[in-house]
């Protein structure tokens, strides 16, 4: 794929999203920070509705850790994985009051170094947050990113490297949160949604799916 047709997907994403974010609730960096922990093979769905009980009673370092891994269990039991995220928040609670005066830290090391926290939850605290122009490539994007032609590569590493190269300076700062919500609701894993797909005369997926023919 060119350069101007990489150029021409992000101008239509951005026309049809300009101000896109993530759909997870929050608002404060750590708030944030706890709830990408959580999403982990988890929907945002269902991550916002823990969310949503936990934040009103514990929302800062010290109130989450207050809570010990016994009280914050009964907030995010319906999430996945639940005991171990539990066990995450809870020391990465500790550390944040210990290491960084309870504030969510602005540097990747410094992130990458709480657990629980790897470089894709890291990344988007980064751009989220702080606005770095990082790419966090997680399911939907290593999708969107292959089947597109957009930045192809055999894993998540080589993807975000790609697309740090190849996607336009001044479309950086969002385009993770355009990928990632054409891969959530348009180019969905087993049957994308081509014919209601605004770059879809731009992409080098071979086997594009037609409108539906409607039922008599």
């Amino acid at each position: 794929m060119n350069t101007e047709k990489r150029r021409e997907i992000f101008n239509r994403l951005r026309a049809v999203m300009p101000h896109p974010t993530t759909e997870l609730a929050y608002t404060t960096p750590f708030e944030l920070l706890i709830a990408v922990l959580l999403s982990a093979q988890a929907t945002d769905v269902s991550v916002n509705k823990a969310t949503r009980k936990l934040y009103p009673v514990a929302n800062t370092p010290e109130k989450i850790f207050a809570l010990g891994v016994d009280g914050l269990i009964p907030y995010i039991q319906t999430i996945g994985l639940f005991r171990t995220k539990a066990k995450n928040t809870i020391e990465t609670c500790r550390m944040l009051i210990a290491l960084h005066g309870g504030q969510v830290p602005h540097t990747r090391e410094e992130l990458e170094a709480l657990p629980g926290v790897g470089r894709k939850t890291a990344n988007v605290v980064l751009n989220t947050a702080f606005g770095h122009s990082t790419i966090a490539v997680d399911t939907h994007i290593f999708r969107v990113s292959n089947r597109t032609g957009l930045a192809p590569g055999k894993d998540v590493n080589v993807v975000e490297q790609k697309l740090m190269k190849v996607v336009p300076t001044e479309f950086q700062l969002d385009a993770h949160h355009w990928l990632i919500l054409l891969g959530r609701y348009t180019c969905l894993a087993r049957k994308p949604l081509c014919w209601n797909c605004t770059i879809a005369d731009l992409c080098d997926y071979k086997a594009k799916t037609p409108l539906p023919e409607k039922g008599i």
